[in-house]
């Protein structure tokens, strides 16, 4: 368990068909976000549903893998890690995504 430093596992379903990308370097690449839905109780005991979305990204055999099988509604487990990218837009603003 020591050795897992950034490992996460998410369970959803595809919002939308994925995008299938080829870059100049011949490299593929396929995006696609999964939404996971939640449920709980409140104290009060209303029920409250919650939807989070994440964009997932798979990179060469793994964007062919995902060209073939994955279509909008299909339910994923992806295993993978979690990576933040920052960028400086045309204002000079610096965000994370």
């Amino acid at each position: 368990m020591t050795n897992i430093k950034n490992h996460v596992q998410l369970i959803g379903r595809l919002g939308a068909e994925p995008q299938i990308m080829v870059l100049e370097n011949g490299s593929k690449l396929t995006k696609f976000s999964i939404a996971i839905n939640n449920m709980y109780t409140t104290k009060n005991g209303e029920k409250i549903n919650t939807t989070q979305w994440h964009n997932i990204i798979a990179w060469g055999s793994l964007a062919t893998i995902a060209e073939k099988l994955l279509h909008k509604g299909v339910q994923v487990t992806v295993d993978g890690k979690l990576l933040n990218r920052n960028y400086t837009d045309k204002t000079g603003i610096t965000h994370t995504n």
